[in-house]
């Protein structure tokens, strides 16, 4: 076979790290000096690396976060009082292998979606399927879909996902009893085993005179939900958007 062909046959079996792998060899001095099993394994370690990269833009594009953020870029001059061993072993995303969920409060601007969209984007690393929503926008959707009566199929790929991220709770002026019924079901969809992870601007204490004013009973069994099974993360200081803006300046 010549080695045209061989690397036809290669991408043909979808052996792309492979397949660039052999070509590069082919041009390069030292790889044809080792020794053939060395090369070998060289040529099926590209393989795995190029798998593994495949993967995590796959998990990135399905998680459609709102910001491109990285744990490695949180910023530890900021005064947040930040628990950085906590964020460690968030880092470490045992709590989404656990399906554990965390909640992120903390005032406008003090990076809440940015960490959030951080803690996913690790858990894509990490091999795990992410997704981003702003929770008002979702509940909107999930509501028309109950009309056009694709809700069913809109929540089983909701809980598909192992972190599901529900941005900005309390957002919106108040929460209407069919939106609390179907965040109650979505979360109970997902639980146990899937992690949730939901920031807000308003201060745990807050979450049940937010949540019952459609319904106490919705109320408490969302707040049950969303809680009892939760790492609890406030974030203070002053607004970050003023820095980040002068250096876009």
């Amino acid at each position: 076979m010549s080695i045209e062909q061989t690397r036809t046959k290669l991408s043909e079996m979808k052996l792309h790290g492979m397949a660039k792998s052999f070509a590069s060899q082919l041009s390069s001095a030292t790889a044809q000096g080792l020794a053939f099993e060395d090369r070998f394994g060289m040529i099926v370690d590209d393989e795995i690396t190029d798998r593994e990269n495949r993967r995590l833009q796959l998990l990135l594009r399905g998680a459609k976060l709102k910001i491109n953020a990285h744990l490695e870029a949180l910023d530890r001059s900021a005064k947040r009082k930040l628990d950085w061993e906590l964020i460690t072993n968030l880092g470490s995303c045992q709590w989404v292998q656990r399906g554990i969920n965390l909640v992120i409060s903390g005032k406008c601007g003090t990076g809440k979606s940015w960490l959030s969209c951080a803690l996913a984007h690790r858990a894509c690393v990490h091999g795990y399927s992410a997704q981003y929503h702003r929770l008002n926008l979702l509940l909107q959707d999930l509501v028309q879909a109950r009309h056009d009566g694709s809700f069913r199929k809109r929540l089983v790929l909701l809980t598909r996902y192992s972190l599901l991220i529900l941005d900005d709770l309390g957002v919106s002026e108040r929460l209407t009893p069919t939106e609390c019924e179907i965040m109650l079901e979505l979360l109970d969809s997902r639980t146990p085993g899937r992690s949730t992870l939901v920031t807000s601007q308003l201060p745990l204490d807050r979450w049940y005179d937010y949540l019952s004013v459609s319904n106490r009973t919705t109320a408490d069994a969302l707040l049950d939900r969303l809680i009892s099974n939760s790492i609890k993360l406030e974030l203070d200081g002053d607004s970050l958007r003023p820095k980040y803006a002068a250096k876009l300046e």
